[in-house]
């Protein structure tokens, strides 16, 4: 784990980190030392700088979708200096580049997960656990393949989202 920096605010960071553990713990995020962004990838967003490769970093080790917020949080916990502003933006750019799939969760907050390949992707996400299982998504990108050429707009993209309980969660009695 990376040391720490002098913070006017360790034990905000400290209390940051903590809480990342447990959400990400609850969330079914998966934190690990990442690994490296593949090559290329920093470019994809503009000019390349240590904070964005940091952001596509934690994204790449993240398994399921994260909040900005608790990727950002995630940083903290590994020393990172990285301000939250700049996790929002590098997200944002990488969703904008097709590098990043995103989805919201009940709450309406934007979940992004990182994007290996040019493959539009379509996900099933328990609302309990928030883990994130790809689906077939053939006959969705064909309707609006269709609708595209038949409505006469140009430039159409679409949003799906699947979201249900997935087996374990049903599993679980809901009082505990």
């Amino acid at each position: 784990m990376a040391q720490r920096g002098k913070n006017v605010n360790d034990r905000g960071v400290s209390a940051l980190a903590a809480a990342f553990d447990r959400r990400a713990a609850g969330a079914g995020v998966t934190w690990s030392a990442p690994p490296a962004p593949p090559p290329g990838e920093v470019e994809r967003l503009g000019r390349p700088t240590p904070q964005r490769t940091e952001v596509l970093q934690a994204l790449v080790g993240c398994e399921e979708f994260v909040s900005a917020q608790l990727l950002h949080a995630g940083l903290l916990a590994t020393g990172s200096r990285v301000g939250l502003s700049t996790v929002y933006r590098t997200l944002t750019a990488l969703a904008a580049a097709g590098r990043a799939d995103v989805v919201r969760d009940a709450n309406g907050e934007r979940l992004f997960r990182y994007r290996p390949d040019d493959d539009h992707r379509h996900y099933l996400i328990c609302r309990q656990c928030g883990i994130s299982v790809p689906v077939e998504s053939g006959p969705v990108e064909t309707w609006a393949d269709q609708i595209a050429r038949t409505s006469g707009f140009a430039d159409v993209q679409h949003t799906v989202q699947l979201a249900g309980t997935c087996t374990d969660c049903v599993a679980v009695p809901a009082d505990t």
